[in-house]
């Protein structure tokens, strides 16, 4: 069997799953059942000076037929005193000694973050997450967010948290910047052992069309919250990805976002993630979806070979490259598959309508037939058929070499016709 312990930035766990700092790593009792579930790890709900919380506080949309794919909320941090929370820290970490306990932190001055960090350590934290990424409520206090959107304010106080701290320090990042570069290298200049990313997403999620009211509503107001869920899983890639990909960068990545099953996780661990948090997922679902985590992630690496995760992290980072890099000259058509074909004709439409004009109707069947003259192999079709594998993109010899748009730039090297005088 392959093993699944894992180091993140020197915080070992015995599999790669944690629990993200929110309402499911709220409290001692939770976490513990996290734990008994199969959970290797978990960021401790973020503490502060504890605040009153609104109600109400989530909303969530249907994304595809899935309820809550789209997720929002505007809960702040810890509303139950400090002293409970180190009391149940402590008691979770006497009784789990092998998994991993971090706790997130969110105060503003130097002497609060020394005291917090202390009394962290003291409770029996692995490691410290530092939240530099909520991006509602708290960044209006000059935390959260807005110390994630300044470099040199991430930088300072992540120092300041170096020197204070005994355990490894991860930098929880916000995705409401253009660059996730900037950020992630101003934690590296901070010290820090690694990063842990995205936060939520600034967002308002919709509105109660009657009322006039955002969502989620208390009152007759509301405010913008922080999206997350699956909907929010290609740009929490993206931003690991380009971390990963950063060679300057070089710090460990704790990658969230998303995560709704063990084929997201593989996705995030091979663009460089050592460990991987969820949240949304169990809010809607429970603790026990480790379990198929767990057996879909053993199964991928004895099916690939891997015997540790350390093997799998960012073996997909090679094949991450600029556009103009890409290979021109590569070419795929749509083939459809008149056995397995239903006739809905969602192809032909999209195709028609929404992309190159080269699935027309065929006399004497409801099978569309595809113009490979015309095809550019845009996956427009393959994306609506509702028949799983019915249509594919198949791999065309037009006796052009690889070459790519910078090639083409540089070295004189042919590129291949366009397709179609439509063009």
């Amino acid at each position: 069997m392959p093993s699944l312990w894992t180091n993140c930035a020197g915080i070992q766990s015995p599999n790669p799953f944690w629990l993200a700092s929110a309402p499911p790593a709220n409290s001692g009792a939770q976490v513990q059942r996290a734990f008994d579930a199969g959970w290797g790890g978990a960021v401790w709900k973020t503490l502060g000076q504890p605040i009153q919380n609104v109600s109400s506080r989530f909303a969530g949309h249907t994304i595809g037929g899935v309820r809550g794919a789209g997720f929002n909320n505007i809960e702040l941090i810890t509303d139950r005193p400090l002293e409970v929370n180190f009391r149940e820290i402590y008691e979770t970490k006497l009784k789990y000694p092998k998994h991993a306990v971090i706790v997130s932190l969110m105060v503003e001055t130097e002497e609060e973050w020394k005291d917090i960090i202390k009394r962290s350590i003291d409770a029996g934290a692995d490691g410290l997450e530092l939240n530099f990424g909520c991006p509602h409520g708290m960044c209006e206090r000059g935390m959260g967010s807005a110390v994630g959107q300044e470099p040199k304010v991430n930088e300072r106080i992540t120092s300041w948290v170096k020197h204070y701290s005994t355990v490894p320090v991860l930098v929880k990042l916000t995705p409401n910047v253009g660059d996730i570069n900037p950020h992630g290298l101003a934690a590296n200049r901070g010290g820090a052992d690694g990063v842990s990313l995205i936060n939520t997403i600034k967002s308002i999620i919709g509105l109660d069309i009657d009322r006039m009211v955002i969502e989620p509503r208390v009152g007759n107001q509301s405010t913008n919250g922080g999206y997350c869920g699956a909907a929010v899983k290609p740009i929490a890639l993206h931003m690991v990805a380009q971390l990963a990909q950063n060679p300057n960068f070089g710090l460990p990545i704790s990658g969230i976002g998303g995560v709704t099953n063990w084929r997201d996780a593989v996705e995030f661990i091979l663009l460089g993630s050592s460990s991987v948090q969820v949240c949304t997922e169990v809010m809607l679902k429970g603790y026990r979806i480790v379990e198929d985590m767990i057996e879909g992630l053993e199964g991928y690496m004895k099916t690939h070979g891997f015997e540790t995760i350390d093997q799998m992290v960012g073996k997909a980072i090679p094949n991450y490259t600029h556009w103009g890099d890409l290979d021109l000259n590569y070419e795929t058509v749509a083939k459809i598959n008149a056995n397995t074909c239903i006739g809905c004709q969602a192809c032909l439409v999209a195709c028609m309508d929404g992309a190159h004009q080269c699935i027309h109707p065929q006399a004497g069947t409801r099978v569309p037939r595809v113009d490979e003259s015309e095809c550019v192999g845009c996956n427009l079709c393959k994306i609506v058929c509702p028949v799983p594998d019915c249509i594919t993109m198949a791999q065309v010899d037009n006796g052009f070499a690889p070459a790519s748009w910078n090639e083409f730039l540089y070295q004189g090297k042919a590129i291949r016709p366009k397709k179609g005088v439509h063009q």
